[in-house]
């Protein structure tokens, strides 16, 4: 491989101009489709498998004048102090009101309050169901206006007034807050290497990268129903990577100009050698992403392989456009007052090489700290809860989180989280009215609706309130018990609703958990072995790759579910933690831990293949690369901690926990542990079963074969023109 690469950095070095030239094209021909191609995004999503989603597609199905997939709005009334609502002036406001919604944009169905129930018994707080005849991420901005406008109408006739539900949830967009961690990266660029070019190369590259990709995203979105996360998360990933994999073989090319090469020699020798382990890192990154499939929920699928692809686009770039610029920039890139970053330029030791002393003169010692450290951090991750956000998890300043808070203190706990009960039998009525005493019976129910049925007669819903939060442990057994009585009862009986997905999602992505773990690091693993023709080295990576993992569920579960420091992280509610996060902090951590496993270990099995001994192989490896590694990471942290500044809280909390994963990962495990680990083995680690050392191809990461090619090219004498005419 190293062979290959040696050639495709020389050959983009020669044609820099037509390289140039083809990925400004593509960038063009891509924003060209974003801006005319490109459709809505999707903040909802399906869970294919689950009893909640079945249901919703027998509604679907058997009864869409439900509009189970229908956006929805809870107008919350509150009277003046020292009256009611059933006070002739705040009824007839309220009559009004209901009137306007009625005519409001897109509106399928409004309840009247004082016909459907909607009173609390005090008078004091009521509500208005509002159905829309679209899901939320189609209202439009009119049908939102007029939304807020009858409320603030409302308001102005002298009552209380809070609107929750989906039906003002707008699609996230991207934010300036990657602006923040892309300027801490030109700063620890530039301290890096000292040189404007040499920091700018990598920004350059990573904004032509991410822009391809997320442009490449935004005109797929035209063609097929994509989230609105999956966008920000490729962002994300994209800018991260991109800066990372860039700086990677920049200081490898300023390291060989240092040694005196001809500069398209050292662009050859750069892509060969600090190419191929970011093509490695590429592969670990993309597999663990597009590995996100085997949870089977859409969104994650798409969101897995759009991060992937972004990637995928970032590695060709490295590959092929930043050699080509590497030939703009010539020597230049060196500056006056540049360094190596793999010196210290004073022929004193530096400080990676410092500390790989240390590390390796107690290996034992260091290395039991640094676990007993990752494991009290992972404690908190005991309390897992996993759970989506609602009303109840919105900032208190917001109307959804105020209608939330009226409606809990008004109607109870349970009045937020209704679940739908879906009963289809021939005789629907009878089998509801049988299905309605049952379930009355059961613990934590607060109240039951009479049935409504379809118009064929074989299908009714029943609206059960629990008695406790949505997110409580109460009402998830009072799922679990209305299912379970299922087998006893005439109908078929299913669950959904919001409270009801919730729980279904939760369940599913925990289940999830473990044998997606088992399919990335399996897959992983093999790629690892034929990297390092090693079966102890990808082992140590991804027990490592554990610790990480677990401390980073800890300090999620300690600040977005305990509250530890949440003013500081701008958390303004603690909740169970996202559905979501653990399979993708999985996916998209393990791709990055393996990142720099790949850039220190390949240097320390450079310096081994070349005879140093096992000690010293890990002392210069990690001397050599440990200054990037720490410029990548410290960039890596502060691209991921510019999205903890987002306003939605699946992003927020995706940015601190990538943020911290980082931090733990590469500091603690790569930077620590694996030295200490490395030198303990000693040649050990690079132990390979001589059956599969014969079987496994030689890839030829670390350049051995390419600089005994290229030696003897050297040392070979020249072919004098008649010798090589006969």
């Amino acid at each position: 491989m190293a062979t290959y690469l040696y050639r495709l950095a020389r050959f983009s070095y020669r044609r820099r101009r037509r390289v140039l030239a083809l990925w400004l094209v593509l960038l063009a021909v891509f924003g060209v489709g974003a801006a005319t191609l490109s459709g809505q995004t999707s903040s909802s999503f399906s869970i294919p498998g689950t009893e909640s989603q079945k249901a919703i597609d027998l509604l679907g199905e058997k009864f869409p004048q439900a509009n189970a997939g229908g956006a929805t709005a809870r107008v919350v009334f509150v009277a003046p102090s020292g009256a009611t609502l059933t006070d002739q002036a705040s009824r007839d406001t309220i009559v009004q009101t209901v009137a306007a919604l009625k005519g409001a944009p897109q509106v399928a169905a409004v309840t009247d309050p004082f016909t459907a129930g909607g009173v609390n018994q005090a008078g004091t707080v009521a509500y208005s169901q509002v159905t829309y005849t679209v899901a939320s991420i189609a209202i439009t901005d009119d049908a939102r206006d007029a939304l807020t406008a009858v409320a603030d109408e409302a308001r102005a006739a002298g009552l209380t007034v809070e609107i929750g539900g989906d039906a003002l949830q707008a699609a996230p967009g991207n934010s300036a807050t990657e602006v923040i961690g892309v300027l801490v990266a030109a700063v620890v660029l530039f301290i890096t290497f000292g040189s404007l070019i040499a920091a700018g190369l990598p920004l350059l590259t990573a904004i032509i990268g991410i822009g391809i990709g997320v442009c490449g995203i935004t005109a797929a979105s035209g063609f097929v129903e994509l989230s609105s996360n999956t966008s920000v998360l490729a962002l994300m990933l994209g800018l991260a990577v991109a800066i990372d994999y860039a700086l990677f073989i920049v200081s490898r090319y300023r390291h060989e100009l240092s040694l005196g090469r001809e500069p398209e020699e050292a662009v050859g020798r750069a892509g060969g050698t600090a190419g191929s382990a970011v093509v490695f890192a590429g592969l670990t990154v993309m597999i663990a992403l597009s590995a996100l499939a085997v949870v089977n929920i859409p969104v994650l699928t798409q969101m897995g392989i759009a991060a992937a692809s972004t990637v995928a686009v970032a590695v060709l770039i490295a590959l092929t456009l930043l050699p080509a610029l590497l030939g703009f920039a010539g020597r230049r890139i060196m500056g006056r007052r540049a360094r190596d970053p793999e010196t210290t330029g004073n022929g004193k030791p530096s400080t990676g090489t410092r500390w790989a002393h240390f590390v390796t003169r107690r290996p034992a010692a260091v290395m039991a700290v640094a676990v007993l450290a990752l494991l009290v951090i992972a404690v908190p991750a005991l309390s897992l809860r996993l759970g989506l956000p609602d009303d109840g998890t919105a900032s208190p300043d917001t109307t959804q989180r105020k209608a939330y808070d009226l409606l809990s203190e008004g109607f109870g706990p349970g009045f937020n989280g209704p679940l739908t009960v879906v009963v289809s039998a021939p005789d629907a009525q009878a089998a509801a009215a049988e299905a309605a005493e049952t379930i009355k019976a059961l613990p934590d129910v607060a109240a039951v609706a009479p049935p409504v049925l379809n118009p064929a007669g074989d299908t009714a819903l029943l609206a059960v309130t629990p008695a406790s939060a949505p997110n409580s442990v109460g009402t998830e057994d009072l799922v679990a018990a209305i299912r379970d009585t299922d087998d006893a009862l005439s109908g078929e009986l299913s669950v959904t609703g919001q409270t009801a997905i919730n729980i279904d999602v939760s369940d599913k992505m925990g289940g999830a958990l473990a044998p997606y773990l088992a399919v990335v690091v399996s897959l992983a693993f093999i790629l690892l072995a034929l990297m390092f023709r090693s079966l102890v080295v990808p082992l140590k990576a991804a027990l490592g790759f554990l610790l990480s993992v677990v401390a980073t569920f800890g300090a999620v579960v300690a600040v977005f579910q305990w509250g530890w420091l949440a003013g500081l992280f701008g958390v303004e509610e603690t909740a169970p933690i996202m559905s979501l996060l653990p399979v993708l902090l999985i996916g998209i951590v393990f791709g990055l831990a393996m990142d720099y496993e790949v850039f220190l270990v390949s240097r320390m099995r450079e310096e081994h293949v070349q005879g140093a001994k096992p000690t010293e192989a890990v002392v210069n490896g990690f001397g050599h690369g440990a200054r990037v590694v720490t410029a990548a990471a410290i960039i890596m942290i502060s691209v991921f901690a510019g999205f903890i500044l987002s306003d939605e809280a699946l992003i927020k909390s995706i940015g601190f926990a990538l943020a911290a994963a980082i931090l733990f990962d590469a500091f603690v495990v790569r930077m620590t542990i694996v030295p200490a680990v490395m030198a303990l083995l000693g040649r050990h680690a690079w132990w390979l079963p001589r059956w599969l050392d014969s079987i496994l191809p030689n890839v030829d990461v670390e350049g051995e074969k390419l600089r005994h090619q290229l030696d003897d090219a050297r040392t070979r004498p020249p072919v004098s023109a008649e010798h090589a005419r006969t």
